[in-house]
């Protein structure tokens, strides 16, 4: 009898640890959310710690975790180190990906077309507002580009990914840099365009649109099966979205050399380097309301660092190298107190 009562109090201990575990929480960027989704799943089956992320957007999951609702928020668009002081919170990336401009243009397969930054610029600002426009038959000779009018997607909702894109263009094209700027939502110029929420809205959107551009983390393209443009590259050399494209822009990268380690990795050096490519951020407090969740978040990003690699891969995201995480731990992690 004594037995059965503590396997029945072990089996309760574990259920409601299993329980408490599920109740880890992260809102924000939808940009890294296939490879978060995966992670979680496999930290699941070896674990029994469950995570539930909300993928809301950077904006909404800076929100979140301002108001405490969360137990890390996750954002693309880095927030600044007096920000990072003032509410007593900590940052550092969790995974590097790209943002990908992505058409819906019946005839080409994907990778076909290319783009160069000035241009694609004047494409979102609205200046070129057809697909045969001569600026763009002059990046593609031999290529029957269609008399077809462009609709431009872009996000309705504060995202990183905005952010992001905003920031490459801003960097490339002066005109886009004075009279719109980079953020997580800005004031769309062209006349032509649609909003979609999410990574997942504006991809649904582009698939759904005929002769529309807009822009996604390169795991939605691979997701939609969808068309995207070759880009040329600071170093004047065209390039396809992909994991050796992205580590090659972060090949570079001085994460201390900025608070909260936000680096902009837009327009990187490099013969092989994507152009748009990015980190992804997560936010946590120093001294956490529920130390126990945070210690428990902690694990599941450690644990993702150390075995996630693959997955990371396979999404064609790219995970941070070993010496950089460790640096995380020792530099970061150690100034939140579990």
């Amino acid at each position: 009898m004594k037995f059965k009562s503590l396997l029945a109090a072990v089996g309760f201990g574990a259920a409601a640890l299993s329980a408490f575990a599920a109740d880890i929480t992260g809102a924000g960027a939808t940009f890294p959310f296939p490879i978060y989704s995966k992670w979680a799943e496999a930290y699941k089956k070896e674990t029994g710690v469950g995570l539930n992320y909300q993928s809301i957007g950077s904006s909404g999951g800076i929100r979140q975790i301002r108001a405490k609702t969360v137990t890390f928020g996750a954002t693309d668009a880095p927030v600044s180190g007096a920000d990072l002081d003032k509410d007593g919170m900590v940052q550092f990336p969790a995974i590097i990906g790209g943002t990908v401009p992505v058409i819906n243009l019946d005839g080409f397969k994907p990778g076909e077309l290319r783009i160069t930054g000035p241009v694609l610029a004047e494409v979102f600002m609205g200046t070129i507002t057809k697909w045969n426009d001569p600026k763009l038959a002059s990046l593609n000779p031999g290529k029957s580009l269609p008399n077809e009018n462009i609709t431009v997607v872009h996000r309705a909702d504060g995202s990183g990914t905005t952010f992001n894109f905003t920031d490459y263009l801003s960097v490339v094209s002066k005109e886009w840099a004075d009279k719109v700027g980079k953020g997580a939502a800005v004031k769309w110029p062209a006349a032509s365009s649609v909003g979609g929420k999410g990574n997942e809205g504006v991809a649904a959107n582009v698939v759904r649109v005929k002769g529309s551009i807009g822009y996604v983390e390169y795991a939605y393209v691979k997701k939609n099966n969808m068309n995207f443009l070759q880009m040329q590259n600071a170093d004047g050399k065209y390039v396809s979205p992909d994991d050796l494209t992205f580590a090659a822009a972060a090949a570079g990268a001085d994460w201390f050399s900025v608070p909260g380690m936000g680096i902009s990795m837009v327009n990187a050096k490099g013969a092989t380097s994507w152009p748009i490519s990015t980190a992804s951020f997560i936010l946590m407090y120093k001294e956490p309301s529920d130390k126990a969740l945070s210690q428990a978040a902690l694990k599941f990003f450690d644990w993702s660092f150390k075995n996630g690699k693959k997955m990371a891969a396979e999404l064609d995201y790219v995970a941070l190298p070993d010496g950089l995480t460790q640096q995380i731990r020792q530099r970061v992690w150690s100034q939140i107190k579990n």
